[in-house]
Order: structure tokens, then C-alpha cells, then sequence
């Protein structure tokens, strides 16, 4: 998801700057201790909880994360009242997001590998957007085609090679397909 407004970095690191503190208060009321990181990647703030006490930190990331992304949907809200406008923060708890990116990366890499090995298509689990944008990502890095089907939450990801290549024609670059 690309973001169309363009904010100034003093505007993201206050949207950082209000999240922190958010995030604070929401810590002191859940009695949890932990650090919080902020700072401005990829033109979106960001925050992270880190914690040197894994025991309360995992309560914050959840099944599959959906304490993180509870969090972070709090978090915007709390930064659009603030403000006034619509936030693209990523808020992470101790490096979630990092490892499922990598999860993520793995999963797309073994779908490309059997699609070229079988030349068949392969569909992945549901995912939500995140999740769908990363494998579009690496599918394409990797030369091949991926298509999101389905209706939320039940929306998947079928990774597949370009017709021209399945027919075993020579392909051109501009070929990739990515429909999120």
C-alpha cells in the first residue's frame, strides 16, 4: 500500500511521539513493563515495545499476532484524534513484525520453488492485506505471478508462473500481475 500523503519527517516523528505515549500509558495501566522505540522507516513512523521480560512482552503480540494488530489499530486512533489525519503506523512488539516478515518470505520462496517445479499454481492459507502484500512482493522479485482471491477475511494469495513461461515462450518483464 503505497501512501499518497506526504508528510514531513516532523510530522511522523509526531505521530511517533504521540504513539510512544500511547503506548506508555497503555503499559502503565496493564502493569507490564517494556521500552518503547520509535523512529521513521520507509517514510511511515514507527513504533516498537521491546521488554528484556519475555513473559509479559508475548501477551502483547498474541495468537498469530492479533494482540499487535489490535494495538496498532488503537494506536492510529488514538494518533488521528490527535492529529486529525489518518496515520500509516507500524506498531511492533519485540520484533514480531520482523519475524513474520521472514515467515512470510519462506512461505512465498517454497510456493515459487513448487510452481516451478510442477508448473502447476499454488495456492496459499488465507492472509490478511500485510501479509498478501509481502507474498506479491517476493512472487515478483522472483519472476512469477500472484493473484489475490476470495473475500475477506478469507482472501488468498495463488502464486503461479506467467502464461507465456508455462507455454515455454520467452517473457517479457512487464508481465507481472499483482491484484490486491
Amino acid at each position: 500500500m503505497v501512501q499518497t500523503d506526504d508528510k514531513t519527517l516532523d510530522q511522523l516523528n509526531e505521530e511517533a511521539d504521540i504513539a510512544a505515549d500511547y503506548l506508555e500509558g497503555l503499559l502503565d495501566i496493564a502493569d507490564y513493563e517494556g521500552d518503547i522505540e520509535m523512529g521513521v522507516r520507509n517514510g511511515r513512523p514507527m513504533v516498537q515495545i521491546v521488554a528484556d521480560d519475555d513473559t509479559d512482552i508475548k501477551h502483547l503480540i498474541g495468537k498469530n499476532g492479533e494482540v499487535v494488530d489490535a494495538l496498532q489499530q488503537l494506536t492510529r486512533l488514538a494518533v488521528q484524534q490527535a492529529t486529525g489525519e489518518r496515520s500509516h503506523l507500524i506498531v511492533d512488539v519485540d520484533g514480531f513484525l520482523k519475524r513474520k516478515r521472514q515467515t512470510l518470505r519462506d512461505m512465498a520462496l517454497d510456493a515459487v520453488d513448487e510452481v516451478r517445479e510442477t508448473g502447476e499454481p499454488v495456492d496459499l492459507k488465507p492472509m490478511n492485506s500485510f501479509e498478501r502484500k509481502i507474498i506479491h512482493d517476493v512472487v515478483r522479485d522472483e519472476g512469477l505471478r500472484s493473484r489475490s482471491h476470495g473475500e475477506e477475511p478469507h482472501r488468498y494469495v495463488t502464486v503461479y508462473l506467467k502464461r507465456a513461461e508455462a507455454d515455454g515462450e520467452a517473457v517479457e518483464e512487464d508481465e507481472f500481475l499483482v491484484d490486491d
